[in-house]
């Protein structure tokens, strides 16, 4: 079996193509089961790529990290065959045998770590030198499983190679120049590179961003983009235009090629004849990046940050976007409650996934006409990264700086026959895309600011607390917390300050009781919030006005409980009273709680 490390001393690494779609292509089962099911259908493909001039060819085992996941008992008889058919294929051509990865699911109870080492090691007793991870959308448990494999087999050549759309994101938002960043940093790497999702010509343009690369880089393009015809996909990409394009690649410095999905043994011969008639000496790290023009100067914060980052106590104040679609209503309420000394008007994204009026557009709109800093409340839910990735752009033109991000509310029971849930990542992940849109070549000049939501009463906090501190490694700056309607509230946000420390910005949510209905509703009905049985009590009996003057001076007193461990507050206005809110900021300067 040839030695990599020594092929690459030499000349570029070739791979094989898509194994999967070149499979699927013929009669047979799915691909990892063909392993035990149909063994000469996959001997027969990877002989065509290793006739086609492959110098490493993968094992059938792309799925089996999933399959391991979901407890399939049959994952350890087709790691067994896979590796076996391709050690008995490789031998006729002396090529190298790669272990190959597909993405693991991370999840708290099975961490991706944890399968991608169980399989890593199955196939080191079976004599496994070479590891690719591929098709990857984050590096979640990738650096522990290669330090395992180093620590099995010291001499193993680990190669991690990540699916980057044409933008280089992947699809949970993370881009490519963290990635091939984190794996260089991890020590246990040995060469890293890009896969899949992209077609060559789009690839190329990646390599040139990331610019020079410390470990050798890999690029493994689809054919091209895919064709849907009833229930077949083909890549109608040309085996000429690939090897051109990959060709170009290993002039400027790339060191391992090959194909992802719809390549076949007829583009890995093109490229094997493009790179024959190469030069020997070639550079040996990728090309520098291509220059961008300068951009214009940019304001990067605003007076509501200004003051935050001071220690000035700041007011967040939340008002609901309208059902309808008349603004007029809204933009009065927002401009009295920005003369009542509110520094912040933050806009719920469809709270309860019910329709109102876009958070964002109402964002811009009150920032335009007002010069009110807004914060859009931004959910996972119903936008996939495209729409996400376009409305962060836009709100960043329009002069929004910070954002709210949450998972959000899922679609209630009786409308999801008409209605769908879109759930592409979770809030950790879209606070992780959302700055990362900011850097040298990216798409805005600075970042924007991002904010959680942090459960005060959530039953286990100490849950809730691991949760926050992963969102601040995530990218988040702050929390705006749920209602402190108790003195366990109080406790809990304590420690969290505590725990963060200066780390986070902490707003204290502080949300106006005003009726003993109100509160009993609130108590039963809303998630997150819990209202002490003393202070349901308290509202028997009153009328408007009372409740209303009761809900004030509980609000007082939380606030004052609260401000020894918050960095402000977080106003939520109950049933669109505009003048109670009112009220309540008089109030709370009046008491010098808030700046």
């Amino acid at each position: 079996m040839s030695d990599v490390r020594e092929i690459l001393k030499k000349r570029p690494l070739l791979f094989d193509g898509g194994m999967g779609t070149y499979y699927k292509a013929k009669p047979g089962q799915e691909c990892e089961q063909a392993n035990l099911l149909d063994p000469e259908g996959v001997l027969a493909v990877h002989g065509a790529y290793l006739e086609a001039g492959a110098d490493a060819i993968k094992t059938n085992t792309f799925g089996l990290p999933r399959m391991a996941a979901a407890g399939n008992p049959l994952w350890e008889a087709l790691t067994d065959e896979g590796w076996r058919l391709a050690a008995q294929a490789a031998a006729k051509t002396g090529a190298a045998v790669f272990a190959d990865l597909g993405p693991a699911p991370d999840t708290e109870s099975l961490p991706a770590a944890q399968i991608y080492t169980a399989l890593a090691e199955r196939f080191a007793a079976l004599g496994a030198k070479n590891f690719l991870f591929e098709t990857l959308s984050s590096d979640a448990g990738v650096a522990e499983a290669a330090k395992q494999i180093k620590e099995a087999v010291p001499d193993a050549f680990v190669l991690v190679s990540f699916a980057v759309l044409p933008d280089g994101y992947t699809r949970e938002g993370r881009h490519c120049t963290q990635l091939v960043r984190s794996m260089t940093a991890c020590g246990a790497v040995d060469a890293v590179g890009l896969n899949c999702v992209s077609a060559p010509g789009a690839m190329r343009t990646l390599v040139q961003q990331l610019g020079r690369t410390e470990l050798p880089l890999s690029v493994m393009p689809n054919a091209g983009y895919p064709v849907v015809t009833r229930t077949r996909v083909q890549y109608q990409g040309r085996p000429e235009y690939f090897a051109r394009e990959l060709v170009g690649l290993a002039a400027e410095g790339v060191r391992i090629l090959g194909g992802c999905c719809g390549t076949t043994p007829a583009h890995i011969a093109a490229l094997r004849t493009a790179l024959d008639a190469l030069p020997e000496q070639l550079p040996v790290a990728a090309a520098a990046p291509v220059p961008t023009a300068a951009k214009p100067e940019v304001e990067t914060d605003d007076a509501f940050l200004r003051k935050l980052n001071a220690g000035q106590k700041v007011i967040a104040i939340e008002l609901d976007s309208p059902k309808d679609a008349d603004l007029t209503g809204y933009l009065e309420g927002a401009r009295r409650l920005q003369a009542a000394g509110a520094d912040l008007l933050t806009i719920a994204d469809c709270p309860i996934a019910r329709a109102r009026m876009d958070s964002s557009l109402v964002a811009c709109r009150v920032h335009r006409e007002l010069g009110l800093n807004v914060l859009p409340h931004m959910t996972c839910r119903d936008r996939n990264l495209n729409a996400t990735k376009a409305l962060l752009l836009g709100l960043y033109a329009e002069g929004v700086r910070e954002v709210l991000a949450i998972t959000g509310d899922p679609i209630p029971t009786a409308e999801r026959d008409e209605v769908k849930n879109v759930y592409q990542f979770n809030s950790r992940k879209l606070a992780q895309y959302i700055v990362s849109l900011a850097g040298e070549g990216r798409e805005m000049p600075s970042p924007l600011t991002v904010f959680g939501a942090l459960n005060l009463n959530a039953r286990n906090f100490d849950v809730e607390l691991r949760r926050a501190q992963e969102k601040l490694e995530n990218g988040m700056s702050g929390f705006l917390t749920q209602p402190v309607l108790s003195a366990q509230a109080v406790e809990n946000l304590k420690k969290t300050r505590e725990a963060l420390g200066s780390r986070a910005k902490i707003l204290a949510g502080i949300m106006p009781v005003v009726s003993q209905r109100n509160a009993i509703f609130m108590e039963n009905e809303v998630n997150g919030i819990h209202v002490d049985a003393e202070i349901i009590e308290r509202f028997a009996g009153l009328d408007r006005v009372q409740g209303e003057e009761l809900g004030l001076e509980v609000s007082v007193k939380a606030a004052q409980a609260a401000a020894p461990y918050a960095d402000g507050f977080y106003l939520m206005t109950p049933f669109n009273r505009i003048a109670l809110m009112e009220r309540l900021i008089a109030r709370l300067k009046e008491e010098g709680v808030a700046d």
